[in-house]
Parts: structure tokens; C-alpha cells; sequence
């Protein structure tokens, strides 16, 4: 774990010139960027013989290293709460989410044992930022985080950062019962389409992951029910490197896209603040539904980022301009692991002229 953090410190970090506003992207060399082609190639042979899928990497809007089949589409796993950012910035511009609002005021509860008095009282803001004190059990959650779970009653809402899959996935239930629209509708119509995405098309089903039998099925999307655990059912996206790149390309571009404001500067502001300093050592925090650095006093705007299993990353660094974008095949098995995650960023930065 300390491996992985130290990896995205090194990311925030290492990159210096300021990004330059462009709308799609293009591609450079790496020298123009600053860095070593015949480096970048060791890179690439890491990629190769660990396990990687594909990795892009790029500056200022240009491409100056794309390895492997970037349009090939695999699980995002985590990364789906930064898709989820996007829609909620969306909806609440548009007026049809209040996040002040409660649970109770939303109607939202959930299977026996249902929600208490004081866990009705959280708000869409302590959801989006992971602080709901709701610790009911929720589908798509793993053994560190069971682990971790607090015991029910234990916090106030508001009061106590936990990265809660429950909070996740009520947010989820929220955002279609507010705005009418399933998610993957509205990420389709909102934002793949303006992008000009390839691969995701929207297309999406459910399944119910306490069956034996049940497959991933070859969608850009499906909802992972488990109802023995709870009413809301974990959504996955299933999106290719080069879709993620734009995606990141958005954000670093404030939201704006070839002139049309698609989400306002003011929303991704705010939930890429450091509400929850979860790892003081490496600087790392959490914000809403984006993993944040904490700033210090040279940085003149947050990076932030989401990984996913672990070996999954989209990075954003706007004082550097860099987007940077690394894929897995999770859907078979692997061998990649920590450590030649943490060894892919060194190379990264070793190939800096």
C-alpha cells in the first residue's frame, strides 16, 4: 500500500509545466515534452513482460506515449465513482439535486436492518464525500473494506471518513431517482457523445452477483445487484484507455469542451477540495467521488485522481498538464501487482530528460 501512495505522490510531483487549453488531442514527440524516447521504450518493455494491458500518457493535450490496445474496453472497477462526479456536477447546475438534502427528506432507506434515525440524517454532501456514517452492508465490497467498516451507530454522519461502497451506490439510487434518467443514459447522452467517445456506447444490463452462473456480460455498463445485502446495486463501467483519457481531458480542461461548458469550473472546484486527509505521509486525500492531493504552497490547482483494484489509474495534474491514463485486463487472471505498479511510475519518471 505505502508503495502505491509513494507511486502517486511521485505523479503530482514530478511534472512541471502548466497545461494550455485545448480541446482534443493531439500527438508530439517526447522530447518536446521533455522526455527521452529511447527511455519511454524501456517503459514499454515493463509494460510488456508484467502484465500491463495499455497505458497513454499525455502533456498539454498531446500524446507522447500510447502503449497497447487503447481502445479495447475493461473494467474500471473504482474508477466509477470519478463517471458518477461528472453527472452529479450535471444535475446539481441544473437544479434537480439539492445536496443538502437527507436521506429521510430523500426517502431513501435501505434492507433490514434498515436505517436509523441519526443515519437518515446524512445529506447527499456527506455521501459524495464518503462520511455518511451509513455502515449497512452494500453489494461490490471487498475484504479490506469490510475490514475496515466501522461498527453500525459508531459516527455521526458528517463527522468520519470511510470510502464506503454504501455510500457509493446510494448515490447512484439517488441520482436516477432524481433526474429520471438511468446512469448510463445520462453518461452516454452528458458526456461520451460531446466527447466523441469510441467505445463506450451506454449499452448496459444487471446481474445479480449472487448467483453462481453469473457472468460479466460484454457491456459498457451493468448493475451488480446483491440483494441479501442491500437494496442498491453497485454500477460498473466498462471503458476503453483512450475514453478515459478524454474523460480526464474534460476535467483538466475545466469542464469545457470544443466551447460548451458540459460541467461548471465552480462543481469540479469543489469536489476536488481535501475533505478527508487520509494518508497525511504521502499527502493524499479524499474529495468527492476523486481521490485529491493536498496542495502545498507552489501548487496552484489540486491533482486528483482514482484507481481501481489497485492497478487501474486516471491522474490528473493540471499544473502539469499531464493526464495519464494505465490499464489491466482484470477480467482474466493476472500477475501484476504493487510493485510493478510502483516500477512503471519510476520509469516514468526516469524517462524525464
Amino acid at each position: 500500500m505505502k508503495h502505491t501512495l509513494l507511486c502517486i505522490t511521485l505523479l503530482a510531483t514530478i511534472f512541471g509545466t502548466l497545461a494550455q487549453d485545448r480541446s482534443a488531442f493531439t500527438y508530439t514527440s517526447p522530447e518536446s515534452k521533455g522526455f527521452s524516447s529511447e527511455k519511454l521504450d524501456v517503459l514499454k518493455e515493463h509494460l510488456q513482460t508484467t502484465g500491463s494491458s495499455s497505458m497513454l500518457i499525455a502533456i498539454d493535450g498531446e500524446i507522447i506515449f500510447e502503449w497497447g490496445d487503447t481502445n479495447r474496453k475493461h473494467l474500471i472497477h473504482s474508477m466509477r465513482k470519478a463517471m458518477l462526479n461528472s453527472l452529479y456536477g450535471i444535475a446539481i447546475d441544473r437544479g434537480e439535486i439539492d445536496t443538502t438534502m437527507t436521506l429521510s427528506a430523500l426517502g431513501i432507506n435501505d434492507i433490514e436492518p434498515q436505517l436509523s434515525d441519526m443515519e437518515l440524517e446524512a445529506t447527499i454532501a456527506d455521501l459524495l464525500k464518503s462520511r455518511s456514517g451509513i455502515y449497512h452492508n452494500a453489494a461490490a465490497v471487498n475484504n479490506g473494506m469490510l475490514r475496515d467498516r466501522p461498527a453500525r451507530g459508531t459516527h455521526k454522519p458528517g463527522e468520519y471518513y470511510y470510502y464506503n461502497n454504501w455510500d457509493f451506490n446510494a448515490l447512484g439510487a439517488i441520482l436516477e431517482q432524481q433526474t429520471g434518467r438511468t446512469i448510463y443514459d445520462m453518461f452516454y447522452e452528458e458526456i461520451a457523445q460531446p466527447l466523441g467517445m469510441d467505445s463506450f456506447k451506454g449499452k448496459y444490463v444487471s446481474i445479480n452477483a449472487e448467483d453462481e452462473d453469473a457472468e460479466i456480460p460484454d457491456a459498457d455498463g451493468y448493475y451488480q445487484f446483491e440483494k441479501s445485502q442491500s437494496e442498491y446495486p453497485a454500477y460498473h463501467f466498462r471503458m476503453s484507455t483512450k475514453d478515459l483519457a478524454l474523460y480526464g481531458k474534460l476535467y483538466l480542461d475545466y469542464g469545457k469542451w470544443n466551447g460548451k461548458q458540459l460541467i461548471s469550473k465552480e462543481w469540479i472546484d469543489t469536489s476536488t477540495k481535501p475533505y478527508s486527509v487520509y494518508n497525511p505521509q504521502y499527502g493524499n486525500a479524499y474529495g468527492m467521488l476523486w481521490r485529491v492531493r493536498v496542495p502545498d504552497e507552489n501548487t496552484k490547482r489540486n491533482s486528483f485522481f482514482h484507481t481501481g483494484l489497485g492497478v487501474h489509474m486516471l491522474g490528473i495534474y493540471p499544473d502539469s498538464g499531464l493526464i495519464m491514463v494505465h490499464r489491466v485486463d482484470t477480467e482474466k487472471e493476472i500477475t501484476y501487482n504493487e510493485g510493478d505498479f510502483y516500477k512503471m511510475i519510476r520509469l516514468l519518471f526516469d524517462s524525464r530528460i
